[in-house]
């Protein structure tokens, strides 16, 4: 094989991101085909990807075309599972955004249709692929600041009602909670970093801004409070449609805004994650301390900061050390760009890919212990181990 030839599940906003990088008919991938429900969706991919693809409501079309290898599953978190063990029992090659399900027991399904198929498998962590992570990864391993000892990250998802409460993502039946959906990057992220995972959390969080007493079909298009609703979105000049203008103080809304999460990791590690989805700006802040000193990021994309102790041997009379990362062109700083690529090498070429799906596994096994803990009266609870069946 020379080419790989991708059917796309979820062909609008994530997905045809994704599906521009993957699209190079004179290339080493071609998207051929696209399932979504929406007719709208379908069209804006036909638009801006591929007007000859194959486009269908039905995602088992794909599954049962001949003409496709692999299949990228780009759709809501809830229905990666189901379709996921689907494209493996249909000998394709997988990959799913993250988070890779919304249940613990979800993803060892997964794992275990995986290893039966001999197929690919990659969960979408681009931020394994983001040029400020990279350096920070390379600085701590090359022991730069000693051994590991504890991390910290803030997160502020703001503007958190625009990005997650007014769809589906607003509802646990949904995502379980935003510890998986938004924090399963930073949740693996911090396993990345420290090469450990977590094996035990304790959390707590609330609903204390989004939700309310609003009508379920209350959308911001037909809203009487639209001139003066802070959380008002006009998603229709943005995106040609309302499927993302419900109304975030609606009754059903019953994912936490704000939480805070402990974890232990396996060699005793000790992490912790913040995440704000009512602060007015969007930050997040990793600090990774070691024996040896600490190494921040103070945004996303641009700026390191490294401190390291006196007795330092690597970087001697070096109080502190300022990095300027160069960002990419391109979507998510440029990852998008690479980890489509590493899809496509990992098929084509055998490449062992940067994130694992065991990563995907324990990134959702955390977010989902976070989640009882903090629905639970705060209690620690254990992660689960894999199943016997698995051998990762």
């Amino acid at each position: 094989m020379t080419q790989l030839r991708i059917g796309l599940i979820g062909a609008s906003g994530r997905g045809g991101t994704l599906a521009e990088h993957w699209h190079k008919p004179n290339g080493r991938s071609v998207v051929v085909a696209a399932a979504d429900i929406s007719e709208i969706g379908l069209e804006q991919f036909r638009n801006k990807v591929n007007n000859k693809a194959l486009c269908t409501t039905n995602y088992q079309d794909l599954l049962e075309n001949k003409d496709i290898d692999a299949i990228a599953i780009c759709s809501p978190d809830y229905s990666h599972e189901e379709y996921a063990i689907a494209a493996f029992k249909a000998g394709k090659h997988v990959f799913t955004e993250k988070p890779m399900a919304i249940t613990t027991q979800g993803c060892d399904r997964m794992l275990t249709a995986w290893q039966k198929s001999g197929k690919e498998f990659m969960v979408g962590f681009n931020m394994r692929y983001m040029n400020i992570f990279r350096v920070m990864k390379d600085a701590i391993d090359s022991g730069a600041i000693g051994e590991v000892k504890t991390v910290w990250v803030r997160h502020f998802v703001a503007p958190g009602g625009k990005f997650y409460y007014h769809d589906w993502h607003a509802q646990s039946k949904n995502t379980t909670s935003l510890l998986l959906q938004k924090a399963s990057h930073d949740i693996d992220m911090i396993h990345w970093l420290t090469g450990q995972y977590t094996k035990r959390v304790v959390a707590m969080g609330s609903l204390d801004y989004y939700g309310g007493n609003k009508p379920n079909d209350l959308r911001c298009s037909n809203c009487d409070e639209k001139d003066s609703c802070v959380e008002y979105q006009d998603i229709n000049e943005e995106h040609g449609n309302n499927a993302m203008d419900l109304c975030a103080f609606r009754q059903e809304v019953d994912v936490e805004d704000n939480s805070i999460m402990m974890m232990e990791l396996e060699n005793g590690i000790k992490a912790s994650y913040m995440q704000n989805h009512f602060a007015p700006d969007y930050h997040r802040n990793y600090t990774v301390i070691g024996t040896e000193g600490r190494i921040e990021n103070f945004d996303d994309s641009k700026k390191i900061i490294l401190k390291l102790r006196d007795r330092s041997k690597r970087w001697q009379n070096l109080a502190e050390h300022s990095i300027d990362v160069k960002t990419k062109k391109g979507s998510h700083g440029g990852a998008d760009a690479v980890i489509t690529k590493d899809f496509v090498e990992m098929v084509l070429d055998d490449k062992e890919p940067i994130a694992t799906p065991l990563a995907g596994r324990m990134s959702v096994a955390a977010g989902v212990a976070a989640s009882y803990s903090i629905r639970n009266n705060w209690q620690a609870v254990d992660i689960p181990k894999l199943p016997q069946s698995l051998d990762l």
